[in-house]
C-alpha cells in the first residue's frame, strides 16, 4: 500500500515539475529545462518506467530537434519495452546529428543483433570500437553478435579483450565457453564455464553449462551435482529439472525423473517437449494410461508433429485398443509418407486384426522404402535423412531439441497458440471450386496464360491446404504416371506429376519431377516456384522428425538463444533460388516475394522477411496473407504497433484469423 502511495505522489511531483518547467518559457530558461528534462527522462529509466521517460524525452525533443542525447535515451528506453525498431531508429537520429557518439553505434549495434540483422550490427561495433577502443562494453557484445553469426573464433577474440579489462563479469566465461563449444574444444569449454562459476557462485547459468556439458559426456554424478547446485541458486530455474531428469532417466531412476519434469511442467504448463518426455517415461514404467493423457496434451500442441501419432500408436497397442493403434499409425504415414517403421508396426497389427491383405502390403510398403533409403546413403539430398527405421523412444535433450533457431519455426509449435503461425507459401495446387470463396480480385495476365496453358481445371494457385480428398490425389497421380509411362514427356505432364506428387508428400520425387520439366522449359518461372514449396516442405517434414518438439522461445539472452540452437540445422537456401530464379524470370510475381520472405522469416531473417513482404504488397494492395505475416513478423520484432495495422488490414481484407491475433496484442497498444 506504502509503495503504491508513494508511486502515485512520485508521478504527481513529476507532474506538477514538468508543469512549471514548461510555464517558466523555453527561451528564458532554455539550457536549464533541456537539462531538467534529461534528468528526468533519466531518473524514470533508472526507475525502470520506460514510457513516462519516452514521454519526457519526446517534450524535450518538440523543443530541441538537435538533442542527439535526446534520442539515444529515448533508444534505449523503447529498446527495453521491445520496441527494437523504433529503437534502431532513434539509435539512428542519434548518430545523424553525432557521428562520432560512441554509445550510440553500441546501442544500435546490440538492436541490430537481436533483429537477426548481423552485418550491420558487426559495421557498428566496428565504429564504435575504432573510436573507443578501449571502452570493454563494445568488445563483450561483438563477441555475443559474432556467437550468433556462428564466427567462433573471432567471438573468442572478442570475449579475450572484454576479459582482459573485465574479470568479475560471469557471462562473458559463459559464452567464452560455449565459442569453444561450438568448436568442439570442451576442455576449453569445460574451463570457462569453472571460471563463470568461481566468478559469480550464486549464478545457476554456470552450473547448468557445466552440468550439461557433463551429461553429454555421460558424466552422470558430475551432472547431477552442478543441476542440484543450479536448483539450490533458483529454485524455479526451469532448465535445472528439464536436465536433472535426464540424468535420473539415464541412471535408471524413472520417479525421480518423473517428479522433475512434473516440476517443469509446474512452471510451465504448456511445455510439449516435456509432456513428450514424460509420456514417453510413462509408457517405460506401464503407465499407459497417463501416457495416453500426455501424448494427447502434445498433439494438442503440435497436431502436425509425425511422432506424437507414432508413439501414442505404441500405447494404444500396449492397452490392446488395436484399433486405435492403427488409425494413429495411419495418421503418422499421412503426415509422412516414407515413415518405413509406421508400415511395419501398421503391418504387424493389421495381420493380429486379420487383415492379411493389408498387412502384406504394408511390409512390402516398409521394405521398399527402407531399400529407396539405403540406396540414397550416399546421397547429400535431403532423401538421406527419410530413414524411419530407427527408435524413437528416447529422451529428447532441452538444448538440442526444445528452442529451435533464432525464429523458432513460426509455423511450427508455439504453446498451442495457433493464431501465431504464419500463412502457408502459395503453389500451384488441386482444387476443387469453393463457392464460399471470397473472389480474389487480384489477377495476373502471365499466371492466367499459364493455367490456360496447363489446361487442367483443378489447377490454381493457393495457399490453402487441397479440398480434394487423399483417396482422389493418389488416383490423380496414378494417371499421371501413367501418361508419362506412355510417352507424354512434355514439361506440361512433367510439371502436373509433380502437383501430384508434392499432394500426397512424395517430395523428393516431386523435386526431382520438377527437375525435369525444368530442363524441358528453364525459362518458365512457374516451375521454379513450385519447386521451391516443394523444397521448403520437405524440409518442414524432415525437420518434424528431427527436432520434434520446439517452441517459440524469442529469449533476450542471446548466449541462450544460440546454445538453444538444434544440432542440425535446415537450409532453406536451394528453395531461396529457386525463388530468386522465379523473380528473375517474373519481376511482378508479388507470390514469390511472399514465398520468399516466410522462408527469409523460418531461418530467422525477419528485416529481410519484413521487406520481401512490403515488396508483394506493393505490387499488390490486396494482398491479405501479405498483410497478415508481416504483420506476425512485425510482432516478433517487438513492433506491436505496426504489427497489430497490418493485422487490422489482412481482416479487412478477409483473413479472419487475424482477429484471434488482434484480441491478444491490439489491447497492448496505447
Amino acid at each position: 500500500m506504502g509503495s503504491s502511495m508513494s508511486e502515485k505522489l512520485r508521478k504527481l511531483v513529476v507532474g506538477i515539475l514538468l508543469a512549471w518547467a514548461l510555464l517558466c518559457g523555453v527561451r528564458a530558461q532554455a539550457q536549464y529545462n533541456r537539462e531538467y528534462f534529461f534528468w528526468v527522462g533519466r531518473s524514470c529509466m533508472m526507475n525502470n518506467d520506460y514510457q513516462e521517460a519516452i514521454r519526457t524525452l519526446n517534450t524535450l525533443l518538440r523543443f530541441d530537434e538537435k538533442a542527439y542525447e535526446g534520442y539515444f535515451l529515448r533508444g534505449i528506453a523503447k529498446y527495453n519495452l521491445d520496441d527494437l525498431l523504433g529503437a534502431e531508429a532513434d539509435f539512428s537520429t542519434a548518430i545523424r546529428l553525432n557521428p562520432v557518439y560512441t554509445q550510440a553505434y553500441t546501442y544500435r549495434a546490440i538492436t541490430r543483433s537481436r533483429l537477426g540483422n548481423y552485418d550491420d550490427a558487426l559495421q557498428d561495433f566496428r565504429e564504435a570500437i575504432e573510436l573507443r577502443p578501449d571502452l570493454p562494453g563494445p568488445y563483450y557484445s561483438r563477441g555475443v553478435t559474432r556467437l550468433l553469426n556462428q564466427q567462433f573464433r573471432e567471438a573468442i577474440d572478442d570475449f579475450d579483450m572484454f576479459i582482459r579489462q573485465e574479470t568479475k563479469v560471469a557471462d562473458a566465461y559463459i559464452c567464452r565457453g560455449l565459442s569453444y563449444l561450438h568448436l568442439k574444444d570442451t576442455t576449453r569449454a569445460y574451463d570457462n564455464f569453472n571460471l563463470a562459476i568461481r566468478t559469480n557462485r550464486e549464478d545457476p547459468n554456470g552450473y547448468n553449462r557445466r552440468g550439461g556439458l557433463h551429461l553429454e559426456q555421460e558424466q552422470y554424478e558430475e551432472a547431477e551435482a552442478d543441476f542440484n547446485k543450479a536448483i539450490r541458486c533458483d529454485s524455479n530455474y526451469l532448465l535445472s529439472y528439464f536436465n536433472r531428469a535426464l540424468v535420473y532417466n539415464a541412471t535408471n531412476r524413472p520417479m525421480q525423473a518423473l517428479a522433475d519434469f512434473d516440476k517443469v511442467i509446474r512452471l510451465d504448463s504448456t511445455n510439449s517437449l516435456t509432456y513428450f518426455n514424460r509420456a514417453m517415461l510413462r509408457t517405460q514404467i506401464g503407465d499407459y494410461n497417463r501416457a495416453l493423457e500426455d501424448y494427447d496434451r502434445v498433439a494438442l500442441y503440435s497436431p502436425n508433429n509425425v511422432l506424437v501419432y507414432y508413439n501414442r500408436a505404441g500405447v494404444y497397442a500396449q492397452l490392446g485398443e488395436l484399433e486405435k493403434a492403427v488409425a494413429d499409425y495411419t495418421s503418422a504415414i499421412d503426415l509422412y509418407p516414407d515413415f518405413a517403421n509406421a508400415y511395419i508396426y501398421r503391418g504387424r497389427l493389421r495381420e493380429v486384426l486379420r487383415d492379411p491383405k493389408g498387412a502384406k502390403r504394408d511390409l512390402e510398403t516398409a521394405q521398399r522404402k527402407i531399400a529407396e533409403y539405403r540406396s540414397r546413403l550416399s546421397d547429400s539430398t535431403y532423401s538421406i535423412y527419410a530413414d524411419t527405421t530407427q527408435r524413437f523412444d528416447r529422451l529428447l535433450s532441452f538444448d538440442s531439441k526444445f528452442a529451435g533457431g533464432s525464429f523458432d519455426r513460426i509455423t511450427g509449435h508455439n504453446g498451442g497458440r495457433e493464431e501465431m503461425r504464419l500463412l502457408p507459401l502459395f503453389k500451384f495446387t488441386l482444387m476443387r471450386p469453393d463457392t464460399a470463396a471470397a473472389p480474389n480480385p487480384y489477377r495476373l495476365q502471365r499466371v492466367e496464360d499459364f493455367l490456360a496453358r496447363v489446361g487442367d481445371d483443378l489447377l490454381t494457385l493457393s495457399c490453402r491446404e487441397s479440398n480434394i480428398a487423399p483417396d482422389s490425389l493418389l488416383a490423380i497421380d496414378r494417371r499421371r504416371a501413367e501418361e508419362l509411362k506412355a510417352g507424354d514427356a512434355s514439361w506440361i505432364t512433367q510439371f502436373e506429376r509433380g502437383v501430384s506428387q508434392a499432394l500426397i508428400k512424395q517430395y523428393t520425387n516431386s523435386v526431382n519431377t520438377y527437375t525435369a520439366a525444368i530442363d524441358r522449359n528453364p525459362s518458365n518461372p512457374f516451375l521454379y516456384f513450385n519447386r521451391s514449396t516443394t523444397r521448403a516442405e520437405m524440409i518442414d517434414f524432415i525437420s518434424s522428425i528431427d527436432n520434434s518438439y520446439q517452441r517459440i522461445t524469442i529469449d533476450s539472452d542471446p548466449a541462450n538463444r544460440l546454445n538453444n540452437n538444434s544440432k542440425r540445422t535446415y537450409s532453406y537456401d536451394e528453395a531461396v533460388a529457386d525463388l530468386n530464379k522465379a523473380l528473375k524470370l517474373f519481376p511482378d510475381f508479388a507470390h514469390a516475394y511472399y514465398n520468399r520472405a516466410n522462408l527469409q522469416a523460418l531461418s530467422g531473417r525477419l528485416p529481410e522477411a519484413f521487406e520481401d513482404y512490403t515488396k508483394a504488397i506493393g505490387l499488390n494492395p490486396s494482398f491479405a496473407e501479405a498483410y497478415y505475416n508481416r504483420g506476425i513478423v512485425q510482432i516478433f520484432m517487438k513492433d506491436t504497433r505496426k504489427g497489430c495495422l497490418d493485422l487490422s488490414k489482412a481482416g479487412e481484407l478477409g483473413i479472419t484469423e487475424a482477429y484471434e491475433v488482434l484480441k491478444r496484442y491490439a489491447q497492448t497498444q496505447d
